[in-house]
């Protein structure tokens, strides 16, 4: 059980996947998204890890029927992420609470492909299929890179964009629900794949390299080695294949 504190009360509880070990935060993305934007919003919250292998019925007594993660906001059950996130938006929002809302529509939907990309990639187990599935999940990365680098409305029109993040220089909703899922691919991409983001994608490069200045990110990541594992049989599957890394070593 992991608690954040600040100066704003609130009952507030998430209740996340659990690792392997059933204690810390396992691998999973739709939890992490909303760890950073309860974090981001300042106020208290406790999170309790659920193991769904050695206890899976404490799901069922919380929220029958629902998927982690769930959230319990001042006796109120809330179920499926996007509401969730909707709902924290609303509830907390300015002036006391910071506005994560994006200011352009296309920064909620930059790098919306990279993830579902990714997967298809590493969990292909044909080789014949190999290349055509890397070359769309550069693609996806490719066009990222773009959106990062083209400088917003509001920017000087200077190219390239020196912005931090998807949507300026503030963490919003698109990058708890983006950075989540770029770190799994990360992690997975370097250790089954020999792959790291190439150097010449400079916009998505400089916001990785922002992203881990940011606690809100950092400390809510999970173990990578957890990430590692829930990949393992997929990736160990695909190599003994003969599927490609994305770099064709």
């Amino acid at each position: 059980m992991h608690q954040r504190r600040a100066a704003i009360t609130t009952k507030s509880f998430l209740f996340a996947q659990a690792s392997d070990d059933g204690e810390t935060i396992g691998n999973c993305p739709f939890s992490q998204r909303l760890f950073m934007i309860l974090w981001l919003k300042k106020i208290a919250f406790t999170i309790n890890t659920v193991d769904m292998k050695r206890n899976p019925d404490m799901l069922k007594d919380i929220a029958p029927g629902s998927q982690l993660p769930v959230l319990i906001y001042n006796g109120d059950l809330k179920t499926d992420n996007n509401k969730i996130e909707e709902f924290l938006e609303e509830v907390l929002a300015p002036p006391k609470y910071p506005r994560l809302s994006v200011r352009y529509k296309e920064s909620m939907t930059a790098g919306y492909s990279v993830f579902q990309k990714f997967s298809a990639y590493v969990k292909n187990p044909l080789p014949e299929k190999n290349q055509a599935c890397e070359t769309a999940f550069l693609k996806t990365l490719v066009e990222l890179d773009q959106y990062l680098n083209t400088p917003l409305p509001h920017e000087d029109g200077n190219y390239p964009s020196k912005r931090l993040f998807l949507d300026g220089d503030e963490l919003t909703l698109a990058d708890c629900n983006l950075l989540p899922k770029l770190h799994v691919v990360q992690v997975v991409c370097k250790h089954y794949r020999n792959f790291t983001i190439p150097k010449e994608l400079s916009g998505l490069c400089r916001y990785l390299k922002n992203a881990e200045k940011c606690e809100e990110f950092m400390n809510t990541c999970p173990n990578e080695e957890e990430i590692k594992l829930a990949y393992r049989n997929v990736a160990k599957y695909s190599d003994r294949h003969g599927a490609k890394s994305v770099t064709g070593r």
